[in-house]
């Protein structure tokens, strides 16, 4: 018998071909599950990495210190920009809420006061009376005996119909009287003209009575229900003019603060009626609210 042959050459180039090609692709197979598996772990890695910028101790810290600023160190830190944008969007909140919470609180606090006397919030209230062009029908008679009068000749028509400069702010005018709507603190101001100018025509006994030293006085009243009248203001000053002046011009101006109730009546009286002169830029009478 002959010995039984050998594996041919071809053979076993052909099983040396396959072997090649079986490790081959086990080495493929493990690389790729190496790889995947690296892969995961540095996506894991870095996930947790920039959910640390904004949970856990990494975020305490971070609130406790709002403003950050840059640094050599700060390109270095990964979470450096999501903080320094987040840091900003919460500093720009909290400011918004604070000033909302200011304004509410100051809202709420004039509404507060302005209802401690049981009346609505204040408005608009004022006065500006000015002189008016008819001297004669602007004084009413001097009757010393009339009661409720007080000193002096009271300023009866006044100018109010937005002529010129004057104005009425829910304020009424009843016969030369200012009727206070509200109560509260007013400034209350007046000036009356007096001018003395020589006619020719002029008596000379009234013209040297006109002459001779006169006191110029005006007066600012107030009445309420008490039967006579409240002297809040007097200004007065003594003319002496000279028998060559062609004219003598005087101002008395006056102005103060004063408490007022609802219902309250303010007017402007003068003595030497005579002699006053009802220019409206000159002559006139106003108040308004101050608190």
């Amino acid at each position: 018998m002959l010995p039984a042959a050998g594996p041919s050459p071809a053979q076993t180039c052909g099983a040396v071909l396959v072997t090649a090609v079986l490790l081959q692709s086990v080495c493929v197979a493990v690389t790729f599950l190496y790889f995947t598996n690296e892969l995961k772990q540095l996506r894991d890695t870095y996930s947790k990495s920039g959910v640390a910028c904004l949970t856990g101790e990494e975020m305490g810290n971070f609130l406790q210190n709002l403003d950050l600023t840059e640094g050599e160190d700060s390109e270095a830190d990964p979470c450096w920009q999501v903080k320094w944008h987040l840091g900003n969007l919460i500093k720009k909140m909290m400011a918004r809420s604070y000033e909302e919470n200011i304004s509410a609180v100051n809202g709420d606090r004039a509404l507060t006061l302005s209802h401690t006397d049981g009346q609505p919030p204040a408005a608009r209230i004022a006065a500006h009376l000015t002189g008016n062009s008819n001297r004669r029908s602007s004084l009413s008679p001097r009757i010393d005996s009339l009661p409720r009068r007080g000193n002096g000749q009271k300023i009866s028509n006044w100018e109010s119909s937005r002529k010129g400069h004057s104005f009425l702010y829910n304020v009424e005018l009843r016969n030369g009287e200012l009727v206070i709507p509200q109560t509260g603190f007013y400034y209350i101001y007046s000036q009356t003209y007096f001018r003395f100018r020589e006619n020719e025509n002029e008596d000379s006994g009234l013209l040297a009575q006109i002459r001779n030293p006169k006191q110029l006085v005006q007066y600012v009243y107030k009445l309420t229900n008490y039967p006579e009248p409240i002297l809040l203001m007097k200004s007065a000053r003594t003319s002496c003019w000279s028998k060559k002046a062609e004219y003598g011009l005087y101002s008395i101006y006056q102005g103060g603060v004063f408490q007022l109730k609802r219902e309250d009546r303010i007017f402007v009286s003068v003595s030497n009626g005579d002699i006053v002169d009802m220019d409206k830029e000159a002559s006139f009478f106003g108040a308004f609210m101050i608190g």
